[in-house]
């Protein structure tokens, strides 16, 4: 099942409203994915700041003690917002070696993003209660990714909602099954990249984040799964600038698309797509198997 959303917002008239729309697009995929859900704001400049995203596992975790020794260990100033279990940590220091100490010395917890741009909330229970608890209706930017899962092979966790980061301002959904990513999973490892969790998704955005550090393009990156990722996944894939679609070959997952001047949405069925203004005047489509379908803010 899981229920999947995306929407890359061009007219800038509608940055404001990212999250209502967003929200209203992930209640309507809560019977797809009842037990768990998170959401992926890219919220656009950011001042040259990197922010780091986190979430408390179980136990309550002193979030300014933890900026506090973040700041020391990567030599930077460290400052926190939190809301709820979660908090973000700005710095101007290094967010890659932010991330790195924070999975290494912080357990109790796991880190969600890294980037100047996006930031990644999610939770267990009812999707719409996490919708109004982490506020997405009031959040705003350019694009966003969403998720509803059913946990149909693995524990309700935290850990194992989506969106899932390892790169930069770079993360992915997942609705589908790989069959080779134990084995993906060590070649990654020998190239340097961290894991938190044994989903499979969080090798996807894994081996995504790793392509484009290596040079790819989000187009090329996501070509190159074609190759290299077995089994069947439909990807919503975001960057700081970018939102991306992809269905693996055969595609036996559902998946519609929409797009007007405004605004390019997705998502698992189109009654999520339904309450997006003018969608009355949308080009409407299924997106073809093996195909990429992208778009960013400069285009």
């Amino acid at each position: 099942m899981c229920g999947i959303t995306g929407l890359f917002l061009k007219n800038k008239a509608l940055h404001a409203d990212l999250g209502r729309l967003t929200g209203l697009m992930m209640s309507e995929m809560c019977d797809r994915g009842p037990d768990s859900a998170g959401f992926a704001i890219y919220g656009g400049d950011n001042g040259g700041e990197t922010k780091i995203c986190a979430v408390a596992r179980e136990v309550p975790v002193d979030w300014d003690a933890v900026a506090r020794c973040l700041g020391d260990a990567i030599g930077a100033e460290v400052t926190v917002e939190t809301l709820r279990d979660h908090a973000i940590f700005r710095t101007t220091g290094r967010g890659d070696t932010a991330r790195t100490w924070l999975i290494d010395n912080l357990p109790e917890a796991i880190v969600l993003s890294q980037g100047e741009s996006i930031e990644i909330f999610k939770g267990v229970g009812s999707p719409n209660r996490i919708i109004t608890d982490l506020d997405l209706s009031h959040r705003s930017g350019s694009h966003a990714i969403g998720h509803t899962r059913m946990a149909t092979e693995s524990a309700v966790t935290v850990a194992g909602s989506h969106p899932f980061s390892t790169g930069s301002d770079t993360c992915l959904v997942h609705n589908g099954s790989l069959s080779n990513h134990n084995r993906l999973r060590e070649q990654l490892v020998r190239q340097g990249e961290r894991f938190q969790t044994d989903n499979d998704s969080e090798v996807a955005a894994a081996y995504l984040a790793w392509r484009i550090r290596g040079g790819d393009t989000l187009q090329r990156a996501l070509e190159r799964c074609l190759d290299d990722l077995d089994g069947f996944y439909t990807f919503v894939v975001g960057t700081r600038d970018g939102f991306a679609v992809l269905r693996d070959p055969i595609a036996c997952k559902p998946a519609v698309m929409a797009e007007t001047d405004d605004w390019v949405a997705m998502a698992t069925e189109f009654r999520a797509i339904a309450p997006l203004p003018g969608v009355d005047s949308a080009r409407i489509w299924e997106p073809a198997p093996a195909t990429v379908y992208a778009w960013n803010q400069s285009a």
